[in-house]
């Protein structure tokens, strides 16, 4: 009896899976090889179900064999089921429950694209580039990404035990992380003196370029609307919304297309242009980027570079060239597939090469050291006294207890840089 439900039960799924391809909807013509695949398909499914050691959950099966079909295409591709799916659509509103870190998956390891800003993750000091090789001491290797971001995720108050591989590190680094609600603001802003604004995007979710607008105008009223330029701070942005990616570009350019997507067919391929509206008025902007700034934060870097509105400085970003579509299926999941590549408007793909600073400047630490125990002229015998009788401080004395300075050289630059271009352009009458 058993033999019989099985080879029913495959049938059925031989019947279903042909049905799939061969829906209106999609028109993929089903060859012969493909019917004998399917064939292939539904046997090892009931075979499973039939003798594997343990009794198995038809639903967990067809799951993994879907999920595996996706992770097979690329890194970015995946099988969401409800629970993850809900997760997704949080995200993209801008909270959500974790550690806060970005990741994709690489040679079977987990790799931080970015931590976000003021989460966790980012407190604990996790940095873009680092492999998570075990979570709680269970290796990672063998789980799809959809799986170690489910186990990444968990009850608020939680803690978690991340190993991690670092190039600069010899040695393994455990870091244990406590779960939060992680609520992103994916926009903060300053000025720098009075006259510099600078903004930082962490990432791009629903309410970024409304966040955006909101940011300038405050800064720029603050300013006296007298300022030099902007600082648009796009380092370890792990991306997000491609619709936000277009509205912030659109933001700085008159002008002219933002980015194109172009999928399987030649008829898929998509231009999106700019509108007039400069929300800086045309003044100065210097972008930053580095290897965490992926997909969204690329496609506003590559858009502001091609068109000349912007400087890029930093280094090289991440790379991650590829549209995604959400597409919801029947019993409230989703997959997440690859259906494009986006291209720069000067029509350069970035897919695994990343954009290239127009000034590459790597980051670096710069610290107040103390001064090289040499000889001053107090040392001397029988210097002359100063002749004030009451010792006055030094202006920005560091306390011998005290961390020196920790300054951001890629900023100091682009700064640096964003006055350079002013100056040039206000002798130039401009």
């Amino acid at each position: 009896m058993r033999h019989v439900v099985t080879g029913v039960l495959a049938a059925a799924v031989l019947v279903l899976s042909i049905a799939i391809i061969t829906t209106p909807e999609t028109r993929v013509e089903a060859s012969s090889e493909t019917y004998r695949q399917l064939n292939l398909f539904g046997d090892v499914f009931a075979k499973i179900r039939e003798d594997y050691v343990e009794e198995v959950d038809d639903e967990k099966l067809i799951e993994a064999a879907i999920n595996g079909m996706l992770s097979s295409l690329d890194p970015h591709s995946s099988y969401l089921n409800p629970k993850s799916y809900d997760g997704m659509k949080v995200q993209t509103r801008g909270k959500f429950g974790g550690l806060g870190i970005e990741v994709t998956m690489e040679n079977g390891l987990v790799k931080v694209v970015a931590p976000i800003d003021e989460t966790p993750a980012a407190k604990a000091g996790i940095l873009a580039g680092d492999y998570i090789t075990h979570l709680d001491d269970e290796p990672v290797l063998g789980l799809t990404l959809a799986e170690a971001v489910e186990r990444m995720r968990g009850l608020v108050d939680t803690d978690l035990k991340l190993t991690i591989r670092r190039a600069s590190e010899k040695e393994p680094l455990d870091i244990t992380l406590t779960r939060a609600i992680i609520t992103v603001q994916s926009v903060r802003g300053r000025l720098e003196g009075d006259d510099i604004l600078y903004v930082r995007i962490s990432s791009f979710t629903e309410q970024t370029d409304d966040g955006l607008r909101k940011t300038i105008e405050r800064l720029k009223n603050e300013s006296g609307d007298n300022f030099k330029g902007l600082i648009l701070d796009l380092r370890n942005n792990p991306g997000g919304l491609l619709d936000q990616a277009i509205a912030v570009s659109d933001d700085f350019l008159e002008k002219g297309e933002i980015v194109s997507t172009r999928g399987r067919k030649s008829d898929d391929a998509q231009r999106y242009n700019a509108k007039p509206d400069d929300i800086v008025d045309g003044k100065p902007i210097v972008v930053l980027i580095n290897g965490g700034s992926a997909s969204a934060s690329e496609i506003v870097a590559g858009a502001l570079q091609d068109h000349g509105r912007a400087v890029v400085l930093g280094t090289k970003s991440f790379g991650k060239g590829s549209v995604q579509t959400i597409v919801p299926l029947q019993g409230n999941g989703a997959m997440r597939m690859t259906t494009a590549r986006y291209y720069t408007p000067s029509g350069t793909s970035i897919q695994a090469k990343g954009i290239v600073p127009d000034i590459e400047v790597e980051q670096a630490k710069l610290e107040v050291l103390e001064q090289a125990g040499g000889r001053s002229e107090a040392d001397l015998r029988n210097h002359l006294e100063n002749g004030n009788e009451t010792e006055l401080p030094i202006s920005g004395e560091v306390d011998g207890d005290t961390e020196p300075e920790i300054l951001d050289y890629q900023l100091l630059r682009a700064k640096d840089l964003l006055k350079g271009v002013w100056l040039f352009a206000k002798k130039d009458g401009k």
